[in-house]
């Protein structure tokens, strides 16, 4: 049965065996990330003699030049570490809500919700984090200057990068978008004349930015000229982050959530990201099936894992929020007890209903109410070195170049996080997701999010490195990665390159990629009573693995998109 199991993969995988860029080896170090040059700072860096957290750094602002949809200082995210001295930490420079900020701000004087006020502009704009997030990485496990890790960024930001076709096409898109913010179509877009692929773009106030933070740290940029900048044009487009807001931001060092699935360890973030919570969830449901008899992407294998999917989404509905602001029943929640109690109503027979699923089984749960719209523009990055260091990062400005708003002088993007707040108990949003007051808008609190950067370790030595872009369907991409690689022995870059699938509760819908589903799947799970939605290709799985054979690392970037990996 194993071996015909494993047939049955090998011929659903032969058309999926290419990837745009291969997988790369290295004994000494690996960095896969989005864009080509942030892999060669990244790389410089570990060759230079830093660590993966060094390199990290380097590949983060390197992102904030050449991926402006995503990478960032104007924005935030998430980074796990594991250090091969076995130190360990999850570092949070989430946005934070502004100080003037109430929980019915995004609402209208009847009570209904605005979703242009918490997407476009000002208001939509949460207190940055990425620089303080950088700071305290550097300051707590760097070993090289900040000069030396941002001097690739600042080099990219003044003399330029040939941009690509992918970027063209998005500076393109951001023209369009953008009309009622002229400093953003004159940085990102010569006011009306887009850059075509392979012209050269400069970016001066992006680099005079970014050479202010590599002399004063972070008080380059939460005090003086930036900050003096970042408040009078975010508040001229109605917003109201104060210089109190950004003199008052920090970033903290949490404890990763750490989970046990079939002997590997699972290092993820904690909340305010729901992700790090909602995989172990999943994946403790999981350990309760064994995956020999059940063959790949068969109805019956993708009936149970969006069963489990249903679950983990009920429960992060309800119960998952800022932590320093809500009280989660996070190791209920990541309890082995809990996951055979929730798989108790499983039927191999049926497709449970959704509204028949209560987060943490509490029926007056059922009509919860639903949380917001969550972008799929974000970036993930992995990065290990040769001492067996790893670092896991994924950062975003929300939606694609954010809340379209440019600081005037010193050319960087503001996020529109705040839309990642519950606006209104009981109003639906364009994705579906459903929260409760645990994710209510308060001054100071940092928005819920899905990002779900992870390190997976086994007999005390990192094996896999990973994380996703996506919004809510980064939790099972980044699932159904590990899934593909421990359960049903995929090399890394099959089973980033393997068509996903997602479900998330409400809607109570399988959404699929092409080539996740064939005709006789489809059928049967419409059999057991699922619905069934086509979707374009999701996710950017870019992961980095132990390699069994030589004992370096293979870097796998998702072909997806135009991601890159480079090691030596």
């Amino acid at each position: 049965m194993i071996f015909l199991r494993h047939i049955t993969v090998l011929i659903t995988l032969v058309g999926l065996a290419y990837a745009a860029y291969p997988a790369v080896y290295g004994e000494n170090g690996v960095v896969v990330a989005r864009d080509l040059h942030a892999c060669e700072a990244g790389v410089s860096i570990l060759k230079a003699g830093g660590n993966a957290v060094d390199a990290a750094i380097a590949v983060s602002y390197a992102l904030a030049v050449t991926h402006p949809q995503a990478g960032n200082i104007g924005g935030g995210g998430f980074m796990v570490i594991q250090m091969a001295d076995g130190r360990r930490s999850a570092i949070d420079y989430r946005e934070m809500a502004p100080s003037a900020s109430d929980r019915d701000m995004f609402l209208d004087d009847s009570g209904r919700v605005m979703t242009s006020r918490s997407r476009i502009g000002g208001l939509a704009n949460g207190v940055p984090g990425t620089v303080a997030g950088m700071e305290l990485a550097l300051d707590t496990y760097g070993t090289l200057s900040r000069r030396k890790l941002m001097n690739p960024a600042i080099k990219l930001a003044s003399r330029g990068f040939d941009v690509s076709y992918g970027l063209a096409s998005s500076l393109r898109t951001l023209d369009r978008s953008a009309r009622q913010f002229p400093e953003t179509r004159r940085v990102f877009c010569r006011n009306g004349d887009t850059y075509q692929p392979g012209e050269r773009f400069k970016q001066p106030d992006l680099a005079k930015t970014l050479k202010l933070i590599r002399r004063k740290g972070p008080d380059g940029f939460y005090q003086g000229k930036v900050a003096q900048a970042l408040v009078e044009t975010n508040n001229s487009h109605g917003g109201i982050i104060s210089l109190e807001d950004m003199a008052n931001y920090k970033a903290v060092m949490r404890e990763p959530v750490v989970g046990n699935y079939r002997g590997f360890e699972i290092l993820s973030m904690p909340p305010p990201s729901s992700g790090g919570i909602a995989l172990i969830s999943m994946l403790n449901m999981l350990e309760l099936s064994d995956f020999d008899s059940i063959s790949w992407h068969s109805a019956e294998h993708i009936h149970l894992l969006s069963e489990v999917e249903k679950r983990a989404y009920a429960d992060r509905s309800a119960w998952l929020g800022d932590a320093d602001y809500f009280d989660v029943p996070q190791e209920q929640l990541i309890s082995k007890d809990y996951a055979t109690q929730r798989m108790a109503t499983f039927s191999a027979e049926i497709a449970t209903p959704a509204d028949s699923i209560n987060p943490l089984n509490d029926k007056e749960l059922r009509d919860i109410n639903k949380a917001p719209y969550e972008s799929e523009e974000t970036t993930h990055f992995s990065v290990v070195d040769k001492w067996g260091n790893a670092v896991s990062v994924t950062t975003t400005l929300n939606w694609s170049f954010g809340s379209k708003v440019t600081v005037k002088g010193f050319g960087f993007l503001l996020n529109n996080e705040m839309d990642d707040f519950s606006s209104k108990p009981g109003v639906p949003n364009s994705f579906g997701l459903l929260g409760a007051e645990a994710n209510a808008v308060e001054p100071g609190k940092r928005m819920l999010s899905s990002m779900t950067p992870t390190i997976i370790n086994q007999e005390g030595e990192v094996k896999m490195v990973v994380g996703a872009p996506g919004g809510s369907t980064i939790i099972t991409t980044v699932l159904q990665t590990i899934h593909n690689v421990i359960d049903y022995d995929m090399d890394l870059q099959n089973a980033i390159n393997a068509p996903r699938f997602h479900h998330q509760w409400h809607p109570d819908t399988i959404f699929y990629a092409f080539g996740a589903l064939n005709q006789d799947t489809s059928d049967k799970l419409e059999a057991l009573g699922y619905t069934l939605e086509r979707r374009s290709s999701y996710g950017e799985v870019n992961a980095i693995i132990r390699d069994k054979r030589f004992g370096g690392w293979i870097g796998a970037p998702d072909y997806r998109r135009s991601a890159h990996a480079l090691a030596y």
